[in-house]
Protein backbone atom coordinates (compact mmCIF):
# COMPACT_ATOMS: atom_id res chain seq x y z
CA UNK A 1 0.00 0.00 0.00
CA UNK A 2 1.09 3.62 -1.05
CA UNK A 3 1.53 5.81 1.66
CA UNK A 4 0.53 9.21 0.03
CA UNK A 5 0.19 11.37 3.17
CA UNK A 6 2.04 14.67 2.44
CA UNK A 7 5.46 14.20 4.01
CA UNK A 8 6.55 16.94 7.07
CA UNK A 9 9.65 18.84 5.68
CA UNK A 10 12.26 20.01 8.06
CA UNK A 11 12.29 23.48 8.53
CA UNK A 12 14.67 25.75 10.61
CA UNK A 13 14.51 28.75 11.52
CA UNK A 14 16.84 31.36 10.49
CA UNK A 15 19.14 31.52 13.99
CA UNK A 16 19.58 27.80 13.42
CA UNK A 17 20.52 28.57 9.60
CA UNK A 18 23.00 30.76 10.46
CA UNK A 19 24.50 28.72 13.25
CA UNK A 20 24.34 25.18 11.09
CA UNK A 21 26.48 27.46 8.32
CA UNK A 22 28.93 28.57 10.98
CA UNK A 23 29.53 25.56 12.30
CA UNK A 24 30.09 23.23 9.02
CA UNK A 25 31.67 26.14 7.55
CA UNK A 26 34.21 26.01 10.34
CA UNK A 27 34.51 22.42 10.30
CA UNK A 28 35.69 22.36 6.77
CA UNK A 29 38.12 25.35 7.31
CA UNK A 30 40.10 23.30 10.51
CA UNK A 31 39.85 20.03 8.08
CA UNK A 32 41.09 21.90 5.22
CA UNK A 33 44.05 23.42 6.99
CA UNK A 34 44.74 20.10 9.23
CA UNK A 35 45.50 18.25 5.57
CA UNK A 36 47.16 20.87 4.39
CA UNK A 37 49.25 21.87 6.66
CA UNK A 38 49.69 18.01 7.67
CA UNK A 39 50.46 17.09 4.07
CA UNK A 40 53.34 20.06 3.93
CA UNK A 41 54.76 19.55 7.19
CA UNK A 42 54.95 15.30 5.97
CA UNK A 43 56.82 16.37 2.64
CA UNK A 44 59.14 18.67 4.52
CA UNK A 45 60.06 16.60 7.46
CA UNK A 46 60.48 13.82 4.79
CA UNK A 47 62.79 15.59 2.60
CA UNK A 48 64.97 16.56 5.04
CA UNK A 49 65.36 13.27 6.74
CA UNK A 50 65.83 11.88 3.05
CA UNK A 51 68.47 15.10 2.78
CA UNK A 52 70.37 14.58 5.76
CA UNK A 53 70.77 10.34 5.19
CA UNK A 54 71.88 11.25 1.98
CA UNK A 55 74.27 13.31 3.10
CA UNK A 56 75.43 11.10 6.14
CA UNK A 57 76.02 8.36 4.38
CA UNK A 58 78.24 9.80 1.81
CA UNK A 59 80.57 11.10 4.76
CA UNK A 60 80.69 8.09 6.26
CA UNK A 61 81.36 6.56 2.76
CA UNK A 62 84.32 8.85 2.73
CA UNK A 63 85.52 7.70 6.22
CA UNK A 64 85.01 3.90 4.63
CA UNK A 65 87.27 4.81 1.68
CA UNK A 66 89.58 6.33 3.93
CA UNK A 67 90.49 3.76 5.75
CA UNK A 68 90.47 0.90 3.53
CA UNK A 69 93.47 2.65 1.24
CA UNK A 70 96.18 0.67 3.41
CA UNK A 71 98.04 -1.80 1.92
CA UNK A 72 96.51 -4.35 2.10
CA UNK A 73 93.35 -2.61 3.09
CA UNK A 74 91.88 -4.00 6.28
CA UNK A 75 87.78 -3.87 6.47
CA UNK A 76 87.86 -3.94 10.32
CA UNK A 77 89.89 -0.46 10.64
CA UNK A 78 87.13 0.75 8.49
CA UNK A 79 84.39 -0.39 10.80
CA UNK A 80 86.06 0.65 13.96
CA UNK A 81 86.24 4.31 12.32
CA UNK A 82 82.72 4.04 11.92
CA UNK A 83 81.83 2.80 14.88
CA UNK A 84 84.08 6.05 16.66
CA UNK A 85 81.74 8.56 14.23
CA UNK A 86 78.56 6.55 16.05
CA UNK A 87 77.42 4.67 13.21
CA UNK A 88 74.86 2.29 14.12
CA UNK A 89 73.69 0.28 11.14
CA UNK A 90 76.64 0.00 8.27
CA UNK A 91 76.65 -2.33 5.78
CA UNK A 92 79.72 -2.61 3.43
CA UNK A 93 80.17 -4.84 0.56
CA UNK A 94 83.82 -5.00 0.22
CA UNK A 95 85.29 -8.49 -2.24
CA UNK A 96 82.05 -9.80 -3.05
CA UNK A 97 81.10 -9.68 0.71
CA UNK A 98 79.04 -8.20 3.25
CA UNK A 99 80.52 -6.79 6.63
CA UNK A 100 79.13 -4.84 9.12
CA UNK A 101 75.62 -5.65 9.29
CA UNK A 102 73.88 -6.06 12.74
CA UNK A 103 70.20 -7.54 13.83
CA UNK A 104 67.85 -6.94 11.62
CA UNK A 105 69.99 -4.54 8.90
CA UNK A 106 71.49 -7.48 7.49
CA UNK A 107 72.44 -7.48 3.28
CA UNK A 108 68.34 -9.70 2.65
CA UNK A 109 67.19 -7.10 3.78
CA UNK A 110 68.23 -4.46 0.84
CA UNK A 111 65.91 -5.04 -2.20
CA UNK A 112 67.94 -6.20 -5.01
CA UNK A 113 67.29 -3.54 -7.69
CA UNK A 114 69.23 -0.83 -4.60
CA UNK A 115 72.27 -3.40 -4.97
CA UNK A 116 72.44 -3.84 -8.17
CA UNK A 117 71.84 -0.19 -8.98
CA UNK A 118 75.00 0.70 -6.53
CA UNK A 119 77.16 -2.08 -6.75
CA UNK A 120 76.90 -3.13 -10.46
CA UNK A 121 76.18 0.03 -11.70
CA UNK A 122 78.22 2.27 -9.47
CA UNK A 123 75.80 5.12 -9.16
CA UNK A 124 74.50 6.72 -5.93
CA UNK A 125 71.04 5.51 -4.83
CA UNK A 126 68.48 5.32 -2.21
CA UNK A 127 65.01 3.82 -1.17
CA UNK A 128 62.63 3.69 1.53
CA UNK A 129 62.07 0.22 2.93
CA UNK A 130 60.70 -2.08 5.44
CA UNK A 131 62.94 -3.75 7.89
CA UNK A 132 60.38 -6.37 9.95
CA UNK A 133 57.61 -3.82 9.93
CA UNK A 134 59.78 -0.47 10.17
CA UNK A 135 60.01 2.01 7.83
CA UNK A 136 63.70 2.80 6.69
CA UNK A 137 65.31 4.84 4.43
CA UNK A 138 68.65 2.68 2.73
CA UNK A 139 71.08 4.98 1.44
CA UNK A 140 73.83 3.28 -1.04
CA UNK A 141 77.10 4.79 -2.31
CA UNK A 142 79.46 3.05 -4.25
CA UNK A 143 82.78 3.39 -3.48
CA UNK A 144 85.04 2.91 -6.61
CA UNK A 145 87.82 0.10 -6.58
CA UNK A 146 86.74 -1.03 -3.13
CA UNK A 147 82.66 -2.25 -3.13
CA UNK A 148 80.30 -0.25 -1.91
CA UNK A 149 78.55 1.46 1.36
CA UNK A 150 75.45 0.91 2.44
CA UNK A 151 73.27 2.58 5.38
CA UNK A 152 70.15 1.97 6.93
CA UNK A 153 68.48 5.51 8.64
CA UNK A 154 65.30 4.74 10.69
CA UNK A 155 62.10 6.58 10.39
CA UNK A 156 61.03 6.17 13.95
CA UNK A 157 61.75 9.87 14.73
CA UNK A 158 59.80 11.27 11.91
CA UNK A 159 56.57 8.98 12.48
CA UNK A 160 56.53 10.37 16.04
CA UNK A 161 56.44 13.72 15.47
CA UNK A 162 54.18 13.27 13.19
CA UNK A 163 51.97 11.70 15.31
CA UNK A 164 52.43 15.49 17.60
CA UNK A 165 51.65 17.16 15.02
CA UNK A 166 48.38 15.30 14.10
CA UNK A 167 47.14 15.43 17.75
CA UNK A 168 48.03 19.15 17.40
CA UNK A 169 45.93 19.58 13.92
CA UNK A 170 42.97 17.54 15.69
CA UNK A 171 43.14 19.95 18.84
CA UNK A 172 43.39 22.98 16.92
CA UNK A 173 40.25 21.59 14.26
CA UNK A 174 38.50 21.05 17.67
CA UNK A 175 39.49 24.76 18.84
CA UNK A 176 38.45 26.34 15.91
CA UNK A 177 34.82 24.60 15.58
CA UNK A 178 34.39 25.45 18.57
CA UNK A 179 35.17 29.24 17.99
CA UNK A 180 32.96 28.98 14.56
CA UNK A 181 30.28 27.97 17.04
CA UNK A 182 30.44 30.57 19.49
CA UNK A 183 31.15 32.98 16.70
CA UNK A 184 28.09 31.11 15.14
CA UNK A 185 25.62 31.80 18.11
CA UNK A 186 27.03 35.90 18.30
CA UNK A 187 26.10 36.12 14.61
CA UNK A 188 23.12 34.37 14.79
CA UNK A 189 21.57 36.40 17.78
CA UNK A 190 23.01 39.51 16.00
CA UNK A 191 21.21 38.90 12.78
CA UNK A 192 17.71 37.70 14.33
CA UNK A 193 17.46 40.74 16.93
CA UNK A 194 16.51 42.93 14.20
CA UNK A 195 13.68 40.41 12.86
CA UNK A 196 13.17 39.85 16.90
CA UNK A 197 12.49 43.91 17.07
CA UNK A 198 10.06 43.68 14.39
CA UNK A 199 7.97 40.95 15.18
CA UNK A 200 7.56 42.63 18.50
CA UNK A 201 6.47 45.95 17.38
CA UNK A 202 4.10 44.19 14.52
CA UNK A 203 2.81 42.50 17.53
CA UNK A 204 2.37 45.73 19.49
CA UNK A 205 0.86 47.49 16.43
CA UNK A 206 -1.43 44.41 16.19
CA UNK A 207 -2.36 44.79 19.82
CA UNK A 208 -3.73 48.21 18.98
CA UNK A 209 -0.66 50.23 19.84
CA UNK A 210 -0.67 51.77 16.59
CA UNK A 211 2.07 54.49 17.12
CA UNK A 212 4.81 51.24 17.13
CA UNK A 213 7.76 52.36 14.80
CA UNK A 214 11.13 50.56 14.74
CA UNK A 215 14.12 52.71 16.08
CA UNK A 216 16.11 54.15 13.56
CA UNK A 217 19.80 53.02 12.59
CA UNK A 218 22.48 53.35 10.33
CA UNK A 219 22.97 50.12 8.92
CA UNK A 220 22.15 50.09 5.59
CA UNK A 221 20.13 46.55 5.41
CA UNK A 222 18.27 47.48 8.21
CA UNK A 223 16.87 50.92 7.84
CA UNK A 224 15.43 50.10 4.54
CA UNK A 225 13.29 47.26 6.74
CA UNK A 226 12.66 50.14 9.45
CA UNK A 227 11.72 52.39 6.89
CA UNK A 228 9.31 50.12 5.11
CA UNK A 229 7.72 49.06 8.28
CA UNK A 230 7.59 52.13 9.59
CA UNK A 231 5.73 53.49 6.41
CA UNK A 232 3.20 51.02 6.45
CA UNK A 233 2.70 51.70 10.16
CA UNK A 234 1.82 55.54 9.45
CA UNK A 235 -0.34 54.42 6.56
CA UNK A 236 -2.07 51.63 8.56
CA UNK A 237 -2.62 54.25 11.48
CA UNK A 238 -4.25 57.14 8.69
CA UNK A 239 -6.39 54.60 7.61
CA UNK A 240 -7.63 53.09 11.34
CA UNK A 241 -7.88 56.42 12.48
CA UNK A 242 -9.68 57.54 9.91
CA UNK A 243 -12.17 55.07 9.72
CA UNK A 244 -12.40 55.28 13.46
CA UNK A 245 -13.80 58.92 13.19
CA UNK A 246 -15.62 58.09 10.33
CA UNK A 247 -17.87 55.76 12.39
CA UNK A 248 -17.75 58.39 15.37
CA UNK A 249 -18.76 61.03 13.57
CA UNK A 250 -21.54 58.68 11.52
CA UNK A 251 -22.64 57.83 14.78
CA UNK A 252 -22.87 61.41 16.48
CA UNK A 253 -24.81 62.75 13.75
CA UNK A 254 -27.19 59.44 13.65
CA UNK A 255 -28.21 60.47 17.10
CA UNK A 256 -29.90 63.56 17.14
CA UNK A 257 -32.66 62.52 14.33
CA UNK A 258 -32.58 59.38 15.93
CA UNK A 259 -33.55 60.71 19.26
CA UNK A 260 -36.16 62.81 17.57
CA UNK A 261 -37.60 59.61 16.19
CA UNK A 262 -37.57 57.81 19.62
CA UNK A 263 -39.27 61.04 20.70
CA UNK A 264 -41.87 60.77 17.74
CA UNK A 265 -42.94 57.20 18.44
CA UNK A 266 -43.08 57.64 21.96
CA UNK A 267 -45.85 60.21 21.65
CA UNK A 268 -46.92 58.15 18.35
CA UNK A 269 -47.05 54.79 21.13
CA UNK A 270 -48.78 56.76 23.86
CA UNK A 271 -51.99 58.12 21.95
CA UNK A 272 -51.98 54.13 19.95
CA UNK A 273 -55.74 52.86 21.30
CA UNK A 274 -56.58 56.09 19.45
CA UNK A 275 -54.98 54.27 15.65
CA UNK A 276 -56.69 51.23 13.74
CA UNK A 277 -55.20 47.99 13.74
CA UNK A 278 -52.85 48.45 10.96
CA UNK A 279 -51.68 51.64 12.07
CA UNK A 280 -50.61 50.08 15.32
CA UNK A 281 -48.73 46.93 13.75
CA UNK A 282 -46.95 49.79 11.54
CA UNK A 283 -46.25 51.29 14.85
CA UNK A 284 -45.15 48.28 16.63
CA UNK A 285 -42.56 47.83 13.29
CA UNK A 286 -41.44 51.42 13.70
CA UNK A 287 -40.86 50.97 17.62
CA UNK A 288 -38.38 48.07 16.68
CA UNK A 289 -36.46 48.80 14.37
CA UNK A 290 -35.82 52.58 15.74
CA UNK A 291 -35.12 50.13 19.25
CA UNK A 292 -32.71 48.18 17.32
CA UNK A 293 -31.25 51.19 15.01
CA UNK A 294 -30.27 53.00 18.65
CA UNK A 295 -28.83 49.98 19.85
CA UNK A 296 -26.54 50.00 16.54
CA UNK A 297 -25.60 53.83 16.93
CA UNK A 298 -24.57 53.10 20.68
CA UNK A 299 -22.84 50.15 19.78
CA UNK A 300 -20.63 51.74 16.74
CA UNK A 301 -19.90 54.71 19.46
CA UNK A 302 -18.34 52.40 21.88
CA UNK A 303 -16.67 50.99 18.77
CA UNK A 304 -15.21 53.98 18.03
CA UNK A 305 -14.20 54.54 21.23
CA UNK A 306 -12.11 51.62 21.42
CA UNK A 307 -10.11 52.31 18.22
CA UNK A 308 -9.72 55.57 19.30
CA UNK A 309 -7.77 54.40 22.60
CA UNK A 310 -10.61 56.68 24.67
CA UNK A 311 -11.96 53.81 26.69
CA UNK A 312 -10.77 53.69 30.86
CA UNK A 313 -11.92 51.29 32.91
CA UNK A 314 -12.99 52.12 36.13
CA UNK A 315 -12.35 48.79 38.01
CA UNK A 316 -13.50 47.91 41.64
CA UNK A 317 -13.90 44.63 43.56
CA UNK A 318 -16.60 42.60 42.31
CA UNK A 319 -17.87 39.59 43.89
CA UNK A 320 -18.64 37.28 40.56
CA UNK A 321 -21.65 35.35 41.90
CA UNK A 322 -23.12 38.51 43.05
CA UNK A 323 -22.21 40.38 39.94
CA UNK A 324 -23.56 38.13 37.20
CA UNK A 325 -26.40 37.75 39.10
CA UNK A 326 -27.58 41.46 39.17
CA UNK A 327 -26.29 41.22 35.19
CA UNK A 328 -28.64 39.01 34.37
CA UNK A 329 -31.54 40.58 36.23
CA UNK A 330 -31.03 43.64 34.38
CA UNK A 331 -30.84 41.88 31.03
CA UNK A 332 -33.52 40.97 28.19
CA UNK A 333 -33.90 37.73 30.04
CA UNK A 334 -33.95 38.61 33.39
CA UNK A 335 -35.05 35.08 34.59
CA UNK A 336 -32.49 33.32 32.92
CA UNK A 337 -30.97 30.31 35.64
CA UNK A 338 -28.20 30.95 37.21
CA UNK A 339 -25.73 28.20 38.67
CA UNK A 340 -22.74 28.91 40.94
CA UNK A 341 -20.14 26.65 41.85
CA UNK A 342 -19.57 25.98 45.51
CA UNK A 343 -15.90 27.38 44.89
CA UNK A 344 -17.17 30.38 42.64
CA UNK A 345 -19.49 31.21 45.63
CA UNK A 346 -17.06 33.51 46.95
CA UNK A 347 -14.70 34.41 44.18
CA UNK A 348 -14.02 38.56 43.84
CA UNK A 349 -12.77 40.07 40.41
CA UNK A 350 -11.96 43.23 39.47
CA UNK A 351 -13.56 44.95 37.01
CA UNK A 352 -15.27 47.86 35.32
CA UNK A 353 -18.94 46.88 37.02
CA UNK A 354 -20.96 48.45 33.71
CA UNK A 355 -18.86 46.84 30.88
CA UNK A 356 -18.72 43.85 32.28
CA UNK A 357 -22.22 43.37 32.96
CA UNK A 358 -22.57 44.55 28.67
CA UNK A 359 -20.88 41.82 27.86
CA UNK A 360 -22.70 39.17 29.83
CA UNK A 361 -25.87 41.31 28.43
CA UNK A 362 -24.38 40.97 25.29
CA UNK A 363 -24.20 37.16 25.47
CA UNK A 364 -27.74 36.55 26.70
CA UNK A 365 -29.54 38.74 23.62
CA UNK A 366 -26.81 36.31 21.84
CA UNK A 367 -28.64 33.48 22.70
CA UNK A 368 -31.91 34.85 22.64
CA UNK A 369 -32.18 36.00 19.45
CA UNK A 370 -29.82 32.44 17.72
CA UNK A 371 -29.99 30.44 20.66
CA UNK A 372 -33.61 29.28 20.95
CA UNK A 373 -34.27 31.41 23.69
CA UNK A 374 -33.57 30.01 26.80
CA UNK A 375 -29.78 30.10 28.09
CA UNK A 376 -28.56 29.40 30.92
CA UNK A 377 -25.47 30.76 32.75
CA UNK A 378 -23.07 28.84 34.88
CA UNK A 379 -19.66 29.85 37.31
CA UNK A 380 -17.53 27.96 38.05
CA UNK A 381 -13.55 28.65 39.61
CA UNK A 382 -10.76 26.89 36.77
CA UNK A 383 -7.08 26.37 37.96
CA UNK A 384 -5.19 24.64 35.19
CA UNK A 385 -1.39 23.62 35.26
CA UNK A 386 -0.41 26.17 33.08
CA UNK A 387 -2.49 28.96 33.81
CA UNK A 388 -3.44 30.96 37.11
CA UNK A 389 -6.58 30.02 38.20
CA UNK A 390 -10.07 31.94 37.13
CA UNK A 391 -13.59 32.66 36.99
CA UNK A 392 -15.26 30.67 33.91
CA UNK A 393 -18.61 32.42 32.84
CA UNK A 394 -20.24 30.31 30.79
CA UNK A 395 -23.74 30.60 28.72
CA UNK A 396 -25.32 27.89 27.32
CA UNK A 397 -27.89 28.07 24.92
CA UNK A 398 -30.24 25.54 22.96
CA UNK A 399 -29.42 26.98 19.04
CA UNK A 400 -27.80 24.85 16.13
CA UNK A 401 -23.98 25.94 17.78
CA UNK A 402 -21.65 27.74 15.96
CA UNK A 403 -19.32 25.34 13.51
CA UNK A 404 -16.07 24.98 14.54
CA UNK A 405 -14.33 26.91 11.38
CA UNK A 406 -16.81 30.00 12.24
CA UNK A 407 -15.77 30.28 16.00
CA UNK A 408 -13.02 32.72 15.40
CA UNK A 409 -15.37 34.76 13.01
CA UNK A 410 -18.45 35.41 15.58
CA UNK A 411 -16.21 37.97 17.34
CA UNK A 412 -15.31 39.75 14.89
CA UNK A 413 -17.06 43.30 13.84
CA UNK A 414 -20.07 43.09 11.47
CA UNK A 415 -19.30 38.77 11.14
CA UNK A 416 -22.49 36.76 12.39
CA UNK A 417 -20.90 33.54 10.30
CA UNK A 418 -22.19 31.43 7.50
CA UNK A 419 -24.61 29.89 10.28
CA UNK A 420 -26.43 33.57 10.69
CA UNK A 421 -28.81 32.25 8.63
CA UNK A 422 -29.22 29.18 10.72
CA UNK A 423 -29.32 30.29 14.12
CA UNK A 424 -32.98 32.44 13.01
CA UNK A 425 -33.90 36.34 12.62
CA UNK A 426 -31.94 38.65 10.99
CA UNK A 427 -32.08 40.88 14.51
CA UNK A 428 -28.38 42.59 14.71
CA UNK A 429 -25.42 44.09 13.06
CA UNK A 430 -22.97 41.45 14.15
CA UNK A 431 -21.41 44.31 16.69
CA UNK A 432 -22.34 42.60 20.27
CA UNK A 433 -20.20 39.62 20.14
CA UNK A 434 -16.96 41.87 18.97
CA UNK A 435 -17.89 43.96 21.71
CA UNK A 436 -17.98 41.37 24.23
CA UNK A 437 -14.49 40.53 22.71
CA UNK A 438 -12.89 43.85 23.52
CA UNK A 439 -14.48 44.08 27.07
CA UNK A 440 -13.07 41.02 28.16
CA UNK A 441 -9.88 41.32 26.92
CA UNK A 442 -9.15 45.27 28.44
CA UNK A 443 -9.40 43.06 31.86
CA UNK A 444 -7.02 40.41 30.91
CA UNK A 445 -9.31 37.33 29.82
CA UNK A 446 -10.48 36.30 26.79
CA UNK A 447 -13.53 34.72 25.31
CA UNK A 448 -14.55 31.91 22.79
CA UNK A 449 -17.53 29.96 22.01
CA UNK A 450 -16.90 25.95 22.24
CA UNK A 451 -19.91 22.99 22.08
CA UNK A 452 -22.16 22.33 25.06
CA UNK A 453 -20.87 20.07 27.40
CA UNK A 454 -23.72 17.66 28.31
CA UNK A 455 -23.89 16.96 24.36
CA UNK A 456 -27.24 18.55 23.85
CA UNK A 457 -27.52 20.95 20.46
CA UNK A 458 -26.53 24.33 21.50
CA UNK A 459 -23.12 27.00 21.66
CA UNK A 460 -21.38 27.65 25.02
CA UNK A 461 -20.08 30.83 24.97
CA UNK A 462 -17.20 31.44 27.90
CA UNK A 463 -15.44 34.32 29.39
CA UNK A 464 -12.28 33.82 31.22
CA UNK A 465 -11.24 36.43 33.43
CA UNK A 466 -8.40 36.46 36.59
CA UNK A 467 -9.38 36.23 39.90
CA UNK A 468 -8.14 39.36 41.99
CA UNK A 469 -5.63 38.01 44.01
CA UNK A 470 -3.87 36.83 40.67
CA UNK A 471 -4.19 40.49 39.26
CA UNK A 472 -3.11 41.61 42.54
Amino acid sequence: MTDTAPRRRLSLGLRRRILLIFTVGSMMLSVFLAVTTYGLTQTNVLEGRDRTSVDTAFRNAQVVQSSLRGNPPNINDALDALAGFGVQRPLIFFRGEWWGGTGRFQSDALPSELVERVVDDQVPARMIIDVAGDANIAVGWPIPGVGAYFEFFGLDEIEDTLSSVRLSLVLAGIATTGLGVVLGVFAARRAVRPVGAAAQAAKSFAAGRLDTRLAPTDDPDLSLLARSFNDMAAALQQRVERDARFASDVSHELRSPLMTLSASVEVMDARRDEMPERAQAALDLLKSDVQRFSGLVEDLLEISRFDAGAVRLHLEELVAAEFVRQAVAVSSLPATPVTVAPEAEEAIIRGDRRRLARAIANLIDNARVHGGGEPEVSIEVVADDDEPAAIHIAVDDHGPGVPPEERDLVFERFARGGGAGRRSSSEGAGLGLALVDEHVRMHGGRVWVTDRPDGEPGARFVIRLPIAEELA
